[in-house]
């Protein structure tokens, strides 16, 4: 089911909709440069766990790279709004609604971070592990990287 059905179905107010996107890919059905992130087997496995583990509430946060923002990017916000959670079909999973945003360099995202984005063993070096491994591959990481750190609640 795509976006709209879904908010349809779940009887989700259009007007609150910020957008659709699947963990690690993005967009790719509607955002062109997203695109080559359907090539990455393992990037596309990935999502479908993260997009699953959202909609059964072990994952209530996800942290981003700031420098991966761009000026007509949508930015999260505590405000009401919800974002539709994809799996690596475009299919719409879950709605979330983030609770909480803010900035920390990438030496000092939290341990409750770490746990709260339910992935690995839930340590803070784990987190640091995976994460330290996805900037590179896009060529974003530095130590004193800006991540944002944003907090959920899905809401249906």
């Amino acid at each position: 089911m795509n976006s709209q059905e879904f908010i349809k179905q779940h009887n989700l107010n259009p007007e609150n909709y910020r957008g659709s996107w699947a963990f690690c890919i993005g967009n790719p059905w509607e955002n062109t440069e997203d695109r080559e992130n359907l090539e990455n087997v393992e990037v596309l496995r990935l999502a479908d766990q993260l997009a699953e583990l959202t909609k059964s509430g072990g994952k209530t946060a996800t942290s981003s790279a700031l420098a991966d923002y761009s000026s007509e990017d949508k930015m999260p916000k505590v405000d009401g709004s919800y974002d539709i959670v994809l799996n690596s079909l475009g299919e719409a999973v879950c709605a979330i609604q983030t609770t909480k945003i803010y900035e920390a360099k990438f030496m000092e995202v939290s341990a409750e971070h770490a746990r709260k984005e339910g992935e690995g063993d839930l340590t803070l070096t784990y987190w640091r592990q995976i994460h330290e491994e996805f900037f590179r591959e896009t060529g974003l990481f530095s130590p004193e990287m800006i991540i944002l750190c944003e907090e959920f609640t899905v809401i249906s």
